[in-house]
């Protein structure tokens, strides 16, 4: 059995662990309450220019807010995968992946990958990427546009993001972004007013500013695909130093029983060495 003085160290360390992983719990905890609180806003300004642009089609497909651009768009589909930026999220950016390999073909997809983790695991398979993002570091004011021009240099795009469904459960999905839009639109409240260019005057025209509208919207979108993400991620994140905080405080509890337990047998040792002297003393003192 190992001596008291190395159990307690070994337990001074545990405890350490115990700490650290608390403080991560508490800082994941506080990052899900602000992104919450993000997503809501960033929604409310959505349904606003829904209401604009709902009124405001010169076409019945969604044209990405390139209608004015003289570009020849790549006949592909542009795969976007959001991922950790480091590798404390569990295992939520491998299920991320292997969604996205179930349809992936590299002759019929290009992938842009937003996340440094998902790049690594991307790279370990073998599979080669357009662009690569860091996730954002802040939850506010997030600047999506280098993305959004990506996106409008492709025929369709499909997101494939990471779910909050709960803190203790969150799920893997996959959106077409330009279906993500209008399933935000929808959710609004239908407009009272027609905008039309009777009553509005649209500078420099129509198109323009249904364009502006379009990538603005792609915008948000994408934003709030990203804040869900990482909402979902701070959940894993949570769910992960929470359970490595319970193994750590069950290490923990077992390495003090296992120090008093130590001492004790060396107090046994040293009680049973003394009385064994006092008997062979008093054996000699007898003879």
């Amino acid at each position: 059995m190992k001596r008291p003085n190395e159990i307690e160290r070994e337990e001074k360390s545990m405890a350490a662990l115990v700490e650290l992983t608390s403080v991560f719990e508490g800082i994941a905890s506080m990052k899900i309450a602000q992104i919450k609180n993000q997503v809501l806003e960033a929604t409310a300004f959505f349904n606003e220019l829904w209401h604009i642009y709902s009124q405001l089609h010169v076409s019945a497909i969604f044209g990405f807010g390139r209608s004015q651009d003289d570009v020849e768009v790549i006949d592909k589909e542009l795969y976007i995968i959001i991922t950790a930026e480091g590798g404390f999220s569990g295992d939520i950016d491998q299920k991320l992946i292997q969604l996205m390999l179930k349809t992936y073909d590299k002759d019929k997809n290009a992938i842009i990958v937003i996340g440094h983790h998902g790049a690594i695991q991307l790279a370990q398979r073998g599979i080669s990427y357009e662009k690569y993002f860091k996730l954002p570091n802040k939850d506010q004011n997030i600047n999506v546009t280098p993305i959004i021009k990506e996106v409008q240099k492709y025929k369709k795009t499909t997101v494939f993001y990471q779910e909050y469904i709960s803190l203790m459960s969150q799920d893997v999905k996959s959106i077409e972004l330009s279906k993500a839009v209008s399933d935000k639109g929808q959710q609004s409240e239908d407009p009272d007013e027609i905008i039309s260019e009777a009553n509005y005057i649209f500078e420099p025209s129509t198109y323009d500013v249904v364009d502006h509208l379009e990538r603005s919207m792609m915008q948000i979108a994408m934003s709030q695909l990203i804040l869900n993400s990482k909402l979902a991620q701070y959940a894993s994140r949570f769910r992960a130093m929470s359970a490595s905080h319970t193994r750590a405080d069950e290490a923990k509890q077992d390495l003090r029983m296992l120090y008093n337990r130590s001492k004790r047998n060396i107090k046994d040792a040293r009680l049973k060495e003394s009385i064994i002297g006092i008997k062979k003393s008093k054996a000699g003192a007898a003879s």
